[in-house]
């Protein structure tokens, strides 16, 4: 197995996925023969229990992971699938059972952890960061949303440096962003032109479009951009395009930064050629602080430099110019 195979199997939730969409699907079908299937890993009722989170059958759900209930202490696996049930009753707004089922999750977590670090357990991954999650938005919806941010900042600080810290502060600022001034972006690295500072952006309303080189949802929102930059730009509209390095470039091969932006510039550039009028500033401290667990992650700003939409994942082109317009007045 190639290093990025390596980092298939040791990733989260978010990072897998990703990797997997860039892998070839031969590739894949070959590596999860060569480690035994990673399905293997994970019981088919944990996958049966997310699809039925996700349809919103709560009351089948929980009959599923109650008839696992393990008889002796918890497992990292019945975590999991009960961090599942929690989510699926938020998605319900049951917020009873999301509150026992997130409670317990991270509870036992936090018993079988004993301090030791959350990373190396993705079950364990799994069942903090949506108990954390749906525990937040427990707080929120019985109308304490400043309790939400301080218990999910509480639990940031806990899980800074981990898998789950980027999925934290997405929350946080799901809560808190929306209305308060545009965080400065870093920098330092760029492709192409310097970007602009907040001063000389002030004046436009800015959409940043937080992306990443394998992301197909990124491929698809870009051609939106274009043609919301041609409709807009001489209304005062622009996009900023943050992006980060992630350690590997097509096929999964290793890469260190330096590599990483030849590639960007080169290779990448010719089959999805990045627009001259976006600015693009590289930088991994930028996604954990705009908690980018989700890509691409939209941020669209006012002409006086203030958050008006913060929104992990894509848009259609008519929901964005519903926004944009709105704010070009």
């Amino acid at each position: 197995m190639t290093p990025a195979d390596h980092r298939l199997l040791r990733a989260s939730t978010p990072e897998r996925d990703a990797l997997v969409r860039m892998l070839s699907n031969t590739r894949f079908l070959a590596l999860l023969a060569a480690i035994g299937c990673l399905t293997a890993q994970t019981p088919a009722w944990i996958s049966q229990v997310r699809d039925l989170a996700f349809a919103k059958d709560v009351a089948a759900a929980q009959k599923l992971v109650e008839s696992q209930r393990p008889h002796a202490a918890v497992t990292p696996e019945w975590l999991a699938g009960a961090s599942w049930v929690a989510r699926g009753a938020s998605f319900a707004g049951q917020w009873d059972v999301a509150e026992k089922y997130g409670e317990e999750a991270l509870d036992g977590s936090r018993k079988l952890l004993a301090g030791r670090p959350l990373d190396g357990n993705r079950h364990l991954e799994t069942a903090v960061g949506a108990a954390v999650e749906v525990l937040g938005g427990v707080y929120n919806a019985r109308g304490d949303r400043a309790g939400a941010v301080a218990f999910l900042r509480e639990q940031h600080a806990l899980h800074k440096g981990s898998a789950i810290e980027t999925r934290i502060q997405k929350n946080i600022l799901l809560l808190s962003l929306e209305g308060k001034p545009m965080p400065r972006l870093e920098t330092a690295q760029y492709l192409g032109r310097l970007p602009r500072t907040p001063e000389q952006l002030k004046g436009k309303v800015a959409l940043f479009f937080f992306w990443a080189h394998w992301c197909s949802d990124c491929k698809r929102q870009k051609p939106i951009l274009e043609q919301l930059h041609a409709k807009y730009a001489d209304r005062g509209f622009t996009v900023v395009g943050p992006t980060r390095f992630w350690g590997y470039t097509a096929g999964g091969q290793n890469a260190t930064p330096e590599q990483e932006l030849d590639y960007l510039k080169n290779t990448y550039q010719q089959a999805y050629p990045v627009p001259s009028w976006m600015d693009v500033p590289i930088s991994t401290q930028n996604f954990l602080n705009f908690g980018v667990s989700s890509t691409p992650t939209l941020v669209l700003v006012d002409r006086e430099g203030i958050v008006r939409l913060y929104n992990p994942g894509d848009l259609s082109h008519d929901d964005l110019a519903k926004h944009i317009e709105r704010l070009l007045g």
